[in-house]
């Protein structure tokens, strides 16, 4: 199916934003990258060791400089928030994803699926619709198809304008040729890299205080990059060096980037995931829902996660293998037992304090209240 963009576009109901939080917050010092230097190799040769200090550091950073003016961004929150405000509700059921039989998230999920607190038994209130990078592989809701011609540029957008030269500027990172880690994400390659709309709903008193405030409790992210676009309303913090929870501030038009468990698995611990969690907004936001915007890329589906062993620089550092090489598994079947167990499973305490664990692969995932 061919999607063919229209001169003028649908019209789509706006979305108001709330400002930003006046909050006294201890927010996470996070470097900015300015995208726009990637185009050469000057500013490439430039960019990379920010990047790559930034993500060492604290394992997130801003880009900046995208590709996007502040309008085209504006109207990405637009369609957003279609699948949770115009679809009805038993069209979403139509569209709702079976997430523990096919291992990726297509289509709606629903409030009350992920368990935020184990012991208390507390569910999530998240809804989220996600969207293959090949926009027409799966159907989708009737108010959603006529924007898919901008879905479908948006997601080419961030694959070669926004995570292709993240890749190339890690790569280079490595002293790799600058192609590797591109090379393992293909936009024509079989795989799960997507978009993601997530809205967060209020929840009630009692739900706040069993859970401690926690809306989604602390984890990795499952692929190679995480792109979110940024939003007003507070929520998403990022557990820093010292182990302490730190804010991540919003900053208008800005991408925050993050990398996750198969960057790790490519760079044999250089580039850890950081853990990150999201709790209730601010005290001046707590009368507002959060709208979210992702884009997760993912290595092709079969890809094995193996170390980028030619690295000098990983030589250097020392590889840390999550298993054996022989045992590594292929980017799908990570992708799968993360995504089908997660918040899902019963998950046994761990030897740290506030830390549980479950086993994917033969390899110890750990989740963190």
């Amino acid at each position: 199916m061919t999607i063919m963009p229209s001169l003028t576009l649908p019209e789509c109901g706006r979305y108001i934003p709330p400002p930003a939080t006046d909050e006294h917050l201890e927010f996470a010092d996070l470097a900015i990258v300015d995208l726009s230097k990637a185009r050469t190799p000057e500013g490439r040769a430039e960019l990379y060791p920010q990047l790559r200090d930034a993500l060492r550091a604290y394992g997130f950073v801003y880009a900046i400089n995208h590709g996007y003016n502040q309008a085209q961004r504006d109207r990405i929150f637009d369609i957003a928030n279609v699948p949770f405000t115009v679809v009805p509700p038993d069209e979403m059921k139509t569209y709702t994803a079976n997430i523990e039989k096919v291992g990726y998230y297509a289509g709606f999920k629903g409030r009350q699926f992920w368990k935020v607190d184990t012991e208390n038994q507390i569910l999530d209130q998240i809804e989220h619709y996600g969207i293959n990078k090949d926009v027409t592989r799966r159907p989708h809701p009737q108010a959603l198809r006529p924007f898919l011609p901008e879905i479908d540029a948006f997601v080419r957008h961030n694959h070669f304008n926004v995570v292709h030269p993240i890749l190339r500027l890690l790569a280079l990172s490595l002293e790799l040729p600058e192609e590797t880690l591109v090379e393992k994400h293909n936009f024509d390659g079989t795989g799960e890299t997507c978009v993601r709309f997530m809205k967060y709903y209020r929840r009630t008193k009692e739900e706040e205080e069993k859970s401690n405030n926690v809306w989604l409790k602390g984890h990795t992210d499952v692929g190679s990059v995480t792109i979110l676009w940024s939003q007003p309303v507070g929520g998403l913090q990022i557990q820093a060096p010292d182990g302490r929870w730190k804010w991540v501030r919003h900053i208008e038009n800005a991408l925050v980037v993050n990398t996750g468990d198969m960057m790790d698995f490519f760079t044999g611990g250089y580039y850890k995931p950081t853990i990150h969690r999201v709790v209730q907004p601010p005290e001046d936001q707590r009368n507002y829902d959060r709208l979210s915007v992702f884009f997760v890329s993912m290595p092709d589906d079969n890809v094995r996660l193996l170390p980028c062993v030619e690295s000098p620089v990983l030589h250097q550092f020392g590889i840390l293998r999550r298993c054996p090489d022989e045992d590594a598994p292929l980017c799908a079947a990570w992708r799968k037992g993360r995504t089908t167990t997660y918040g899902r499973s019963d998950l046994k305490k761990g030897m740290e304090h506030n830390v549980e664990e479950e086993v994917i692969e033969g390899i110890v995932v750990k989740h963190y209240n």
